[in-house]
């Protein structure tokens, strides 16, 4: 290695990129063009996503996402939000896009995907990264469950709206702790945890350091998009966050007419003309697809037909359309924090998705707050599709969001907790207890130490039908056998362990049943009159499985009899032959594409209420495709010993050394050592 003393492009030992240039506007034109090079395919994907044109080359599979990504003016809103950039954001951003630009070319001779598939670089706009971050957030806040609801409510009465309320597969999740330094062995403070998003293969999140005179940071960046806004640590004060599990997107039931040669909607003051155009959607391999781009003073229309013979729709209000904001103005302030107050102040300022955060500097202050735009309205729009045409349903204004003062230990795993006043359904606090937990264990903590936390796998969830299953009675030899091996289990989801598989088998027997019963047949998803893009939200065996504490205990479902589900579950289970939980618990990342052959990738331990948080959906699949995208512990008395890992690898790159190298480690629970000093680097040719 050699003291890295110029710009460019440098690498440690697991090929994470370290970027040096003489200011902000060059270093965003690296990042951008390191984008190109190491995630070219990845980011092309993204870019096709934000403008719904992926079915151009992924074929008819692609169309319900390019439907919705169209319909919701994904792409036109990114440009409005770049037009209303501050005009140093966004030369900054125009910067990054100048350096995908320079860089695609190269990038893509290296990704086989794209002669594969036929698909050619094309130059981004300026625009495109806030299309990125627009495609990959605008599910976040979960709006599609509002159509689960009305559903439900249509068939089970209004006070049946919250009877699946859970954290659920559709939502992405995340843990993160933050201790004061009264409670590490230097007395600096630490932060820490990981965020659970679905697994993609290459990763969400790329490891980077940025570098120029004005700032230093390391963090995890979003390929496509400028800076490091999850995540990061400047040397002076580190942030990072969770999903707040806050609802700031209403769905708006629209009724439409002819009028004069135009179309209008009717809203709370009589009818008004829409927006209205086609667009033409090209599919590989098959025909093109025309639709309807509608849009009423609500927002876009992205449901067509509900079902009911009126003709209209269900319109989309989200913050960035409404406000053409979606808080980039907060990315290069973040980059240049140095105390908490700075991470403080700049996220006054941030649009979505909304989140909490912890936040410390160098100095021990500390910060526990909620981020992002809220927006005020009537209860019914967190909870339901609402009549456009009715009074009480506009938005009045930007919820003031909370904050918390932390004393020794901060906790935030999407709970019911900061954010309880901005949001409807919450994970279960199991992950957030067991967090609290063992952090309470120690006043001692150190960046290694963080790892036992992270790789926890108590599933203190599996208690309410374990008790059940201790009640039982009537059972056979086989089930007597299986229960007391369930009573005697030790309640972690360790990979190794058989009595685990037996409480899975157990768990997704009686989803199966429960989801099977009569009365909720009508619930099934071919049934449901909405786009394919929200099935994740309308399956009614997943909708069980992540509230089936709830179902079996409601008044609600009388004739729903959940001991008898259980004992016929239990003798189900007993009769099949004992496997490990790893062996049914593998891994099974993400891809736009196929795999070339089968792969074949590990099992894991976790389960989705462990704090290892390795999410399969029971009922369905054991198979876990849903985790930790990123573990990460920052220090705040030494940046360099801080630590952090990603479940595959720095590159997506196929066959390059450094595409996978971090999975082994992810996988024991291992981070590697965050380097800064570029004279331990290599600089790339």
């Amino acid at each position: 290695m050699r003291t890295a003393a110029s710009s460019g492009t440098y690498r440690d030992a697991w090929g994470i990129p370290h970027l040096r240039a003489s200011g902000p506007t060059r270093l965003a034109f690296a990042q951008g063009r390191n984008a190109a090079h190491d995630r070219a395919w990845q980011i092309e994907v993204e870019r096709h996503r934000s403008q719904g044109t992926t079915a151009s080359f992924l074929g008819a599979t692609a169309v319900p996402w390019d439907r919705f990504a169209r319909q919701a003016r994904l792409d036109d809103t990114a440009r409005r939000c770049f037009d209303a950039l501050e005009e140093e954001t966004a030369a900054w951003v125009s910067a990054y896009v100048d350096g995908v630009n320079a860089g695609l070319e190269r990038g893509a001779a290296k990704a086989p995907e794209f002669a594969a598939t036929g698909l050619v670089p094309e130059p981004w706009e300026s625009w495109t990264p806030l299309g990125v971050w627009l495609a990959h957030h605008i599910l976040f806040a979960g709006f599609p469950t509002k159509l689960w609801r009305e559903e439900v409510a249509r068939r089970f009465g209004a006070e049946a709206l919250e009877l699946f309320a859970a954290d659920d597969p559709g939502t992405a999740g995340s843990n993160g702790w933050m201790v004061s330094g009264d409670r590490t062995a230097t007395g600096a403070p630490l932060i820490a945890g990981d965020p659970h998003r679905f697994i993609q293969n290459p990763g969400f999140y790329q490891q980077i350091h940025l570098s120029c005179p004005e700032y230093d940071v390391v963090g995890f960046a979003v390929p496509g998009v400028p800076g490091i806004a999850h995540f990061g640590h400047t040397g002076t004060v580190a942030w990072a966050i969770t999903n707040a599990m806050s609802d700031y997107h209403d769905l708006y039931r629209e009724r439409l007419r002819e009028q004069g040669g135009g179309t209008e909607a009717l809203g709370p003051d009589g009818w008004r003309p829409v927006l209205h155009h086609r667009e033409t959607i090209r599919v590989a391999g098959g025909e093109p697809v025309e639709i309807d781009v509608t849009e009423t003073d609500r927002g876009p229309l992205i449901v067509e037909d509900t079902g009911d013979g009126l003709r209209g729709g269900i319109s989309l209000r989200y913050p960035p359309r409404v406000t053409a904001d979606l808080g980039f103005d907060v990315l290069p302030a973040l980059l240049r924090a140095r105390t908490v107050d700075d991470v403080d102040r700049a996220l006054d300022r941030w649009i979505e998705p909304v989140n909490v955060v912890h936040a410390a500097d160098t100095s021990g202050g500390l910060l526990h707050r909620v981020a992002g735009y809220v927006p005020v309205r009537h209860r019914d729009n967190q909870l339901r599709i609402v009549p456009a045409w009715q009074r009480g349903h506009g938005w009045r204004g930007r919820h003031d969001t909370p904050r918390a003062e932390v004393d020794g230990i901060a906790v935030m795993a999407n709970e019911r907790g900061l954010a309880a006043p901005l949001g409807t359904e919450f994970a279960p606090p199991y992950r957030a207890d067991r967090i609290g937990a063992l952090l309470r264990r120690s006043r001692d903590w150190t960046p290694r130490a963080m790892a036992d936390i992270h790789m926890d796998t108590y599933l203190a969830a599996a208690a309410p039908l374990l008790e059940r299953v201790a009640r039982l009675d009537g059972l056979g030899p086989e089930a007597l056998l299986l229960r007391d091996r369930l009573l005697a289990w030790n309640r972690h989801m360790a990979a190794d362990s058989i009595a685990a598989a037996d409480f899975a088998r157990l768990r997704s027997a009686v989803v199966r049943r429960v989801a099977a019963a009569p009365e909720l047949k009508s619930l099934a998803v071919p049934s449901l009159p909405y786009p394919a893009v929200f099935e994740t939200w309308l399956n009614l065996t997943a909708k069980v499985a992540f509230a089936l504490e709830k179902l079996l205990t409601t008044d609600l479902l009388p004739e729903l009899d959940g001991t008898d589900i259980v004992r016929a579950a239990l003798e189900e289970a007993a009769c099949a032959e004992p496997v490990t939980w790893g062996a049914l618990h593998r891994f099974a990342p993400a891809r736009t594409l196929p795999a070339a052959e089968e792969e074949q990738w590990p099992g894991l331990a976790g389960d989705h209420d462990c704090v290892l948080a390795t999410s399969s959906t029971p009922g369905v699949t054991d198979l876990s495709n849903r985790g930790p995208s990123a573990r990460y512990v920052w220090d705040l008395d030494r940046r360099e010993n801080s630590l952090w890992v990603v479940p595959l690898g720095a590159r997506g790159i196929p066959g390059d050394e450094h595409q996978r190298d971090q999975l082994p480690l992810w996988l024991r629970g291992e981070l590697v050592p965050v380097v800064t000093d570029f004279a331990r680097l290599t600089e790339e040719p």
